[in-house]
Protein backbone atom coordinates (compact mmCIF):
# COMPACT_ATOMS: atom_id res chain seq x y z
CA UNK A 1 0.00 0.00 0.00
CA UNK A 2 1.51 3.30 -1.11
CA UNK A 3 0.66 6.53 0.64
CA UNK A 4 2.21 9.89 1.33
CA UNK A 5 3.90 12.56 -0.76
CA UNK A 6 7.59 13.06 -1.45
CA UNK A 7 9.27 16.02 -3.09
CA UNK A 8 12.05 14.66 -5.31
CA UNK A 9 14.51 15.73 -7.99
CA UNK A 10 15.41 14.01 -11.24
CA UNK A 11 19.11 13.98 -12.03
CA UNK A 12 20.60 15.15 -15.34
CA UNK A 13 20.08 11.68 -16.87
CA UNK A 14 16.40 11.54 -15.90
CA UNK A 15 16.85 9.18 -12.96
CA UNK A 16 14.64 9.38 -9.91
CA UNK A 17 15.67 8.10 -6.50
CA UNK A 18 12.69 6.20 -5.08
CA UNK A 19 12.18 6.91 -1.36
CA UNK A 20 13.35 4.03 0.82
CA UNK A 21 9.89 3.52 2.31
CA UNK A 22 8.51 2.53 -1.12
CA UNK A 23 11.33 0.32 -2.40
CA UNK A 24 10.31 -2.95 -0.77
CA UNK A 25 6.70 -2.66 -1.90
CA UNK A 26 7.75 -1.73 -5.44
CA UNK A 27 10.27 -4.49 -5.88
CA UNK A 28 13.00 -4.32 -8.51
CA UNK A 29 10.82 -4.51 -11.63
CA UNK A 30 8.27 -1.75 -12.14
CA UNK A 31 6.18 -0.32 -14.94
CA UNK A 32 5.73 3.36 -15.77
CA UNK A 33 3.04 4.71 -18.06
CA UNK A 34 1.18 7.89 -18.94
CA UNK A 35 -1.88 9.15 -17.13
CA UNK A 36 -4.28 11.42 -19.04
CA UNK A 37 -4.20 14.05 -16.29
CA UNK A 38 -0.54 14.81 -17.04
CA UNK A 39 1.37 12.63 -14.61
CA UNK A 40 3.00 9.21 -14.78
CA UNK A 41 1.75 6.08 -13.07
CA UNK A 42 4.28 3.78 -11.40
CA UNK A 43 3.23 0.22 -10.69
CA UNK A 44 4.92 -2.74 -9.01
CA UNK A 45 4.96 -5.52 -11.62
CA UNK A 46 2.16 -7.55 -10.00
CA UNK A 47 -0.18 -4.53 -9.76
CA UNK A 48 0.66 -3.56 -13.33
CA UNK A 49 -0.36 -6.98 -14.62
CA UNK A 50 -3.82 -6.61 -13.07
CA UNK A 51 -4.22 -3.05 -14.36
CA UNK A 52 -2.99 -4.08 -17.82
CA UNK A 53 -5.54 -6.92 -17.97
CA UNK A 54 -8.38 -4.55 -17.03
CA UNK A 55 -7.33 -2.01 -19.66
CA UNK A 56 -6.85 -4.69 -22.34
CA UNK A 57 -10.41 -5.89 -21.69
CA UNK A 58 -11.93 -2.48 -22.45
CA UNK A 59 -14.20 -2.35 -25.52
CA UNK A 60 -13.04 -1.13 -28.92
CA UNK A 61 -14.62 2.26 -28.18
CA UNK A 62 -11.83 2.79 -25.63
CA UNK A 63 -9.02 1.98 -28.08
CA UNK A 64 -7.31 5.33 -27.56
CA UNK A 65 -7.24 4.79 -23.80
CA UNK A 66 -5.60 1.42 -24.41
CA UNK A 67 -3.00 3.19 -26.52
CA UNK A 68 -2.40 5.80 -23.83
CA UNK A 69 -2.00 3.32 -20.97
CA UNK A 70 -0.58 0.22 -22.68
CA UNK A 71 1.17 1.71 -25.68
CA UNK A 72 3.23 4.04 -23.52
CA UNK A 73 4.05 1.56 -20.75
CA UNK A 74 7.73 0.96 -20.07
CA UNK A 75 9.14 -1.79 -17.89
CA UNK A 76 12.17 -0.66 -15.90
CA UNK A 77 14.25 -1.87 -12.98
CA UNK A 78 15.40 -0.05 -9.90
CA UNK A 79 19.17 0.05 -9.82
CA UNK A 80 21.23 -0.98 -6.80
CA UNK A 81 20.77 2.42 -5.17
CA UNK A 82 17.00 2.57 -5.65
CA UNK A 83 16.99 4.82 -8.70
CA UNK A 84 14.76 4.41 -11.73
CA UNK A 85 15.40 5.84 -15.17
CA UNK A 86 12.40 7.73 -16.55
CA UNK A 87 12.57 7.65 -20.35
CA UNK A 88 12.74 10.94 -22.28
CA UNK A 89 9.33 10.16 -23.83
CA UNK A 90 7.64 9.73 -20.46
CA UNK A 91 9.44 12.74 -18.98
CA UNK A 92 8.14 14.84 -21.88
CA UNK A 93 4.61 13.46 -21.49
CA UNK A 94 4.49 14.57 -17.85
CA UNK A 95 6.54 17.76 -18.39
CA UNK A 96 9.11 16.43 -15.91
CA UNK A 97 12.34 18.36 -15.86
CA UNK A 98 13.89 18.50 -12.41
CA UNK A 99 11.52 18.98 -9.46
CA UNK A 100 8.89 16.28 -9.00
CA UNK A 101 6.24 15.06 -6.57
CA UNK A 102 5.75 11.36 -5.90
CA UNK A 103 2.34 10.48 -4.46
CA UNK A 104 1.26 7.18 -2.96
CA UNK A 105 -2.13 6.20 -4.35
CA UNK A 106 -2.73 2.83 -2.69
CA UNK A 107 -1.82 0.22 -5.28
CA UNK A 108 0.48 2.49 -7.29
CA UNK A 109 2.36 5.79 -7.28
CA UNK A 110 1.86 8.96 -9.30
CA UNK A 111 4.82 11.04 -10.48
CA UNK A 112 4.08 14.70 -11.19
CA UNK A 113 6.04 17.74 -12.25
CA UNK A 114 6.06 19.64 -8.96
CA UNK A 115 4.74 22.96 -10.32
CA UNK A 116 1.97 21.20 -12.26
CA UNK A 117 0.91 19.20 -9.20
CA UNK A 118 0.85 22.27 -6.95
CA UNK A 119 -1.26 24.21 -9.48
CA UNK A 120 -3.76 21.34 -9.92
CA UNK A 121 -3.98 20.80 -6.15
CA UNK A 122 -4.63 24.51 -5.57
CA UNK A 123 -7.35 24.51 -8.25
CA UNK A 124 -9.01 21.46 -6.68
CA UNK A 125 -8.95 23.06 -3.23
CA UNK A 126 -10.39 26.28 -4.66
CA UNK A 127 -13.18 24.38 -6.43
CA UNK A 128 -14.31 22.83 -3.17
CA UNK A 129 -15.49 19.37 -2.29
CA UNK A 130 -16.90 17.37 -5.23
CA UNK A 131 -20.41 15.95 -4.98
CA UNK A 132 -19.02 12.40 -4.69
CA UNK A 133 -17.51 13.37 -1.31
CA UNK A 134 -20.46 15.31 0.10
CA UNK A 135 -21.59 12.39 2.28
CA UNK A 136 -18.09 11.25 3.16
CA UNK A 137 -17.34 11.58 6.87
CA UNK A 138 -13.89 12.78 7.90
Amino acid sequence: MFQGASSLSLDAKGRLSVPTRHRDALGRQITLTKHPEGCLLIFPRQEWEGFRARVAALPLSAQWWKRIFLGNAMDVELDGTGRVLVSPELRAAAALEREAMLLGMGSHLELWDKATYEAKEAAAMQAGMPEALQDFSF
